[in-house]
């Protein structure tokens, strides 16, 4: 088999793979071999027809697709192997046949590949450094929230509904003085603040008093589900039967023990360190984000489809897993939105060329000016992921895949890259807004 490779349109190249008679012959007697039991001729028992009665019989083509799907099957995957370095494949090929006849079949392959990408400017950029603090103000909230988490449910009977309370009422909804379907309910559950009414309704409960019986007015958003209450005014009449309010543990020495420190300074402290390292990735993630964002502006590529695809249908995982921790099933969903799951998908195709374009850059940043990763470097992130584990380095690399070696690599490479960015770029803070 000989080929020849040749750029084509779209970021794509064309493989032409030429077989000779003798390959060709040989592949239609494998393909005979493999396939001849599914065929019956009268006369012969079924399997032991000669192929040139079958071919007499069915076609001269008659294995032919198996023949060339067995071609490509054998050869492309080299192909591919002998050019590594010339282009990186990134989806399926479309085949066609150019040529097939007793002496000779050409049978072509246009394989989406990557695409070079074009950089304007990756130094001087004027371009936005975050830089995010951690209060005490900050603190003291994460704490409030471990302890509205861990908070015990309790009846109260003293005061009215609050905001995070749980009220149970019955309620009667009507618009244009007639009720709705699906607009009352008795002995509800609602958790005032949740968002699960529409706007107006919950804050109008907060304050009442168990046993008052109020009316309460909103209008339904435009966008509503039900046609015929979008941007309908509504009045709802409640009765509070039952509030339960929440009863936070006290910040003393025994609470913060539970959660593993041994001092309410001890816990503050704790709690400090892990805002300021969640500050801190946040920094760099917005920052390098400003960078790469700045830097696109500047820069084009022939991206295939087969990139955008692929891109989408992380996306669309990455949804899937989001909706099954909620409950929810994606085909639920899909249903309830009215679409289907490559209706839906277009939803992320906008994000989805701007993060391929975004990686490319990288890509080529990194090979443009030769970034590598060290073996000291990399066993150092392996030595501290070990650590993070609690087991020895050593150890701890027995029970790493190869992709998480490359992966590591890969992480160094992408740092010492946007560390090079921010040292060549004009890095400013963010105006205030």
């Amino acid at each position: 088999m000989k080929y020849e490779v040749t750029p084509a349109e779209k970021s794509t190249v064309k493989i032409a793979m030429t077989f000779t008679a003798e390959e060709w012959a040989a592949a239609n007697d494998k393909a005979y071999q493999e396939n001849r039991k599914k065929y019956a001729v009268n006369g012969f028992r079924k399997g032991k027809v000669p192929k040139h009665v079958l071919e007499l019989y069915y076609g001269k083509g008659l294995f032919y697709e198996e023949a060339l799907n067995d071609l490509f099957a054998e050869h492309y995957g080299v192909v591919l192997g002998e050019q590594a370095e010339a282009f990186t494949p990134v989806g399926d090929p479309a085949l066609s046949v150019e040529e097939i006849s007793d002496d000779k079949v050409v049978l072509v392959a246009q394989t989406p590949v990557k695409p070079d990408v074009v950089i304007e400017k990756y130094t001087g950029i004027k371009i936005e450094k975050f830089e995010y603090t951690v209060t005490d103000a900050d603190v003291d909230k994460d704490i409030e929230s471990t302890r509205e988490r861990l908070a015990e449910s309790e009846e109260v009977t003293d005061r009215p509904a609050q905001d995070t309370d749980v009220v149970n009422i019955d309620f009667v909804g009507k618009t244009d003085g007639k009720e709705f379907e699906g607009g009352s309910a008795k002995g509800f559950d609602l958790t005032l603040g949740s968002g699960q009414f529409i706007p107006g309704f919950e804050e109008q409960v907060v304050g009442m008093q168990i046993g008052e019986t109020k009316d309460i007015g909103v209008t339904f958003p435009e966008d509503y589900q039900a046609e015929e209450l979008k941007g309908k005014p509504a009045v709802f009449t409640v009765t509070l039967h039952k509030i339960t309010g929440k009863k936070l543990p006290a910040l003393d020495e025994a609470f913060v023990k539970k959660l593993g420190s041994d001092s309410v300074e001890a816990y503050r402290a704790k709690v400090r360190e892990r805002l300021e390292k969640n500050a801190h990735t946040r920094s760099v993630n917005d920052t390098e984000n400003a960078i790469i964002t700045e830097i696109a502006k500047g820069a084009s590529a022939e991206i295939p489809e087969a990139m955008i695809e692929k891109q989408e249908e992380y996306s669309m995982q990455r949804m899937e897993y989001s909706l099954m921790y909620q409950g929810i099933k994606l085909d639920d969903y899909l249903k309830y939105v009215g679409q289907t799951r490559d209706e839906y998908k277009k939803h992320f195709e906008e994000d989805a060329r701007r993060t391929v374009l975004h990686q490319l850059i990288v890509e080529k940043l990194i090979k443009e000016l030769k970034i590598e990763a060290s073996q000291e470097e990399v066993d150092a992130k392996i030595a501290e992921q070990a650590a993070d584990v609690g087991k020895e380095a050593e150890e701890y690399k027995k029970t790493m895949d190869p992709r998480q070696t490359e992966y590591i690599e890969g992480d160094i490479k992408v740092t010492k890259l946007f560390e090079y960015l921010e040292a060549n770029n004009e890095m400013v803070k963010p105006e205030a807004k």
